[in-house]
């Protein structure tokens, strides 16, 4: 079996990069060799859509699992339909992740860690202020692609701010169909939790009568 773990760099002895859409390397291990193969990410500048990009790469290479420091909702969704373990919270040198998930040590992941657009970095074009929903609804979309403060259903219930698309990156080749793609999941989220507020509501209207 492969194992994919994001890495800082093409080695054994490489950290484990808490990003999994925008890790600087990806290390493909076979647990019973050791062998391995380093790539490149070559998605880890894009200006959106990485997580679906660097997914679909380690699923191309056959891997079984993936360990990572955090994995967003759209790399998730990608993974969990190739039917890929997704493992979170990993840390230290790659040769301890695999150890560690030789031993049993580590347990897949229920969901996503972080937001969408976890590793960014700051500035960008925001989409912030207006018609919000509250704060979070889970771990799924936090404040991915939120639209501010306001109609507060407590916790749990809301999307938060931001939307932010990090400095100036451009839009090269692929860029757009990954934008596109990443997009579609999260409108696909939003609904969801859409239809989740308006059954919550529906549940305190029969309450309150």
């Amino acid at each position: 079996m492969k194992i994919a773990i994001s890495a800082t760099g093409p080695s054994l002895d490489a950290e484990v990069d808490p990003r999994f859409g925008r890790c600087q390397y990806f290390v493909i291990v076979d647990p019973d060799t050791m062998e391995f193969e380093a790539l490149e990410n070559t998605s880890q500048m894009a200006s959106g859509g990485a997580g679906i990009a660097s997914a679909q790469t380690v699923a191309n290479k056959g891997v079984q699992a993936v360990l990572t420091g955090n994995c967003g909702p759209n790399a998730y969704q990608t993974l969990e339909a190739a039917g890929i373990e997704v493992i979170t919270g990993v840390s230290g040198t790659i040769r301890d992740a695999v150890e560690g998930y030789k031993s049993g040590r580590f347990q897949a992941t229920s969901g996503p860690s972080v937001d969408a657009h976890f590793g960014m970095g700051g500035g960008g074009t925001g989409m912030g202020g207006g018609m919000g929903m509250g704060r979070g609804m889970g771990r799924g979309m936090g404040r991915g692609m939120g639209m501010g403060p306001g109609m507060g259903m407590g916790p749990g219930m809301g999307m938060g701010p931001g939307m932010g698309m990090g400095p100036g990156m451009g839009m090269g080749p692929g860029i757009l169909e990954q934008e596109l793609e990443a997009l579609k999941a999260q409108s696909q989220m939003i609904g969801q939790q859409l239809s989740e507020i308006m059954r919550r509501l529906d549940e305190l209207e029969k309450k309150g009568k």
